[in-house]
């Protein structure tokens, strides 16, 4: 397949085009700056130039293309606040390539979260909670989960679209996210911390084992499809500290919820949440078997703190 990818030069991109391209695809990767460009290149793909607000240019790589893989997302804005922007920025893209696909059975994967489900691991069944008052507000588990089920419902419009909900934690060397963070946070106060008893559990998986499931997505998912790249259903956070704390020789520490906030700051929600997710139907479907280290072994080999 021609396929078209957006975001094609970010964390969890710069895995797929190698993976697609492995497989025997060619690929058109979206690009916003020379820098992108020129690692597409290097990585054998072609290059559309253009950002997610470049709608003419979605419209015209999505029509040109035998199916598309949409991983982009204003992560820049999103984390200074605005995360209502991006959300709105990221479903004007998914309807326009909806549209340049509708009637053509093309498939068409985007990327989600997994859902944040309280006493509860999250499945693929589970809903993607749109919650049109939250996503109003710029909620980020409401304004994605409205978006992925708009491209759900592409299904009915003649598009074999599927939605791969990541786990909250892509873990590989090269890494930015939020174990960084973690980390970061924990050279800077001289203590690597959990929350209250850290039992609170984060489902993870390596980028590259993500990466072939989106791969698996474009080419088998029918229509219509939630699908959990998660390879480890639930880590408690305390672990992820003890491992961090181990790493760079700091005492590991319970900070009581009262002052998550002070001590964690933006992380502070996050690191509270119960994020375990269960990926037992994808694997089911799709024959998708994560081969990857896990995140403690791959922390533990220690390119995380250098």
């Amino acid at each position: 397949m021609r396929v078209f990818v957006t975001g094609a030069s970010g964390w969890i991109g710069s895995a797929v085009v190698p993976e697609l391209i492995g497989a025997g695809h060619r690929v058109v990767g979206l690009a916003r700056s020379d820098a992108s460009a020129e690692a597409l290149t290097a990585a054998g793909a072609e290059v559309v130039r253009g950002t997610l607000d470049d709608l003419d240019a979605l419209r015209g790589a999505a029509a040109d293309a035998d199916g598309v893989v949409h991983l982009a997302f204003k992560h820049d804005i999103a984390f200074s606040g605005d995360f209502k922007g991006a959300g709105e920025a990221d479903r004007r893209a998914v309807e326009v390539i909806g549209e340049a696909l509708a009637g053509s059975d093309r498939p068409f994967t985007i990327a989600s979260g997994t859902p944040v489900i309280p006493g509860h691991v999250a499945t693929e069944r589970d809903g993607h909670d749109p919650d049109p008052a939250a996503a109003a507000r710029g909620d980020a588990q409401h304004v994605r989960g409205a978006t992925a089920e708009l491209a759900l419902s592409l299904a009915a419009r003649g598009v074999r679209s599927s939605v791969v909900r990541l786990a909250p934690t892509n873990h590989g060397k090269g890494d930015n996210g939020f174990v960084p963070a973690l980390i970061a946070i924990a050279r800077e106060k001289g203590v690597s911390g959990y929350i209250d008893d850290g039992g609170n559990r984060w489902s993870a998986a390596h980028r590259l084992d993500s990466a072939r499931l989106f791969r698996l997505a474009l080419e088998h998912a029918p229509a219509g499809s939630t699908l959990h790249a998660v390879a480890e259903e639930g880590l408690p956070v305390r672990e992820i500290a003890e491992v961090i704390g181990r790493q760079l020789d700091l005492p590991v520490v319970s900070v009581p919820a009262a002052e998550a906030g002070s001590h964690f700051t933006w992380l502070a929600g996050p690191f509270a949440d119960n994020r375990a997710a269960s990926s037992t139907l994808t694997r089911e479907l799709l024959g998708w078997e994560p081969v990857q280290p896990g995140l403690v072994e791959d922390l533990e080999q220690g390119h995380y703190f250098k």
